[in-house]
């Protein structure tokens, strides 16, 4: 009896065979997400935020078209207006020169407008039209002021071209015309689009600064070499070619340092052959009347 009962529990204690799982097989683009850095929930959640997006700038898009943001953005700049953020005081800083009224004339067509309805880079952008504005900053204040600080461009010499006369700064930007009369001591230059060579010279004469103060003028000859003047009057030529008038400008003021060139009787300097200097004396002076002396002498004159 006991013996049938140990092989009824060895026939329980055995257990059955288990079915055979099947391989999954992993496809590339499951490998490919799999090596990503981010999890399957990190890219679901980037796509759906991805589609926000799109669908969000189509319904800009398709407002834009029916003209509701325009509406809307006019609605929203009359409310500012009613709050007080509205332009009722025009700034306007740095002008010394440039016109005043058409800076004016400009910034005040500004006023009484809603604060978000004054385009303000536009408004540089005009003011940058005057020759003399070099720069202009313009900012809102609120709730009801525009600010403009202007940065003004300093004149550096006078462009004359036939028979007329402009100021200009050290880049050749012409500011206004002016009349002979009224340029000072700047120095003018001559010639047909000798403002554009302004920078050049400033340079150029920069190499020799013991001569540059005593310059004061300049003659673009032939567009393309130029003649200097002189406060003592003389007039030197200088040969063409940027390197070739720097040697040649150098040299003369070593001369000049030597011999003391200039503020004597000589009125020309031609240093256009490389190889030699070509020097021209000022014209003796018809010696006086004999009559005109004795009278002179004895009017109490001093006699030269």
């Amino acid at each position: 009896m006991a013996t049938t009962s140990r092989k009824a529990s060895t026939k329980r204690s055995v257990k059955a065979p288990r079915p055979r799982q099947k391989v999954r097989q992993i496809s590339v683009l499951d490998r490919v997400f799999q090596a990503l850095p981010f999890s399957e929930e990190d890219i679901q959640r980037a796509a759906t935020w991805l589609i926000i997006a799109a669908m969000t700038v189509l319904a800009f898009a398709a407002a834009q078209w029916a003209g509701l943001t325009t509406a809307a953005y006019l609605q929203y700049s009359d409310l500012a207006a009613r709050a007080g953020f509205q332009v009722e005081r025009v700034e306007v800083t740095g002008m010394e020169r440039v016109d005043q009224l058409k800076v004016y004339d400009l910034v005040l067509a500004e006023k009484d407008r809603a604060m978000p309805l004054v385009d303000i880079d536009k408004v540089r952008a005009d003011l940058l039209q005057y020759g003399w504005i070099q720069d202009a900053r313009v900012s809102r204040r609120l709730p009801d002021t525009l600010a403009v600080e202007i940065v003004e461009r300093k004149p550096a010499a006078v462009w004359q071209r036939d028979g007329k006369y402009s100021l200009i700064d050290a880049e050749g930007n012409v500011l206004e015309n002016v009349k002979l009369g009224e340029v000072g001591d700047l120095p003018v230059l001559n010639g047909a689009d000798a403002n554009r060579q302004a920078v050049a010279l400033n340079e150029l004469l920069d190499k020799a600064s013991a001569l540059k103060s005593q310059v004061t003028g300049a003659s673009w000859i032939g567009n393309r070499r130029w003649d200097l003047k002189f406060k003592s009057g003389e007039t030197l030529a200088l040969p063409e070619g940027e390197k070739a008038a720097a040697e040649a400008l150098l040299n003369f003021a070593r001369m000049d340092g030597i011999h003391r060139l200039l503020g004597r009787d000589l009125i020309h300097f031609d240093l256009r052959d490389p190889e030699r200097a070509y020097f021209r004396k000022a014209p003796k002076a018809a010696p006086a009347n004999a009559g005109s002396e004795t009278s002179s002498a004895k009017n109490g004159g001093t006699q030269a």
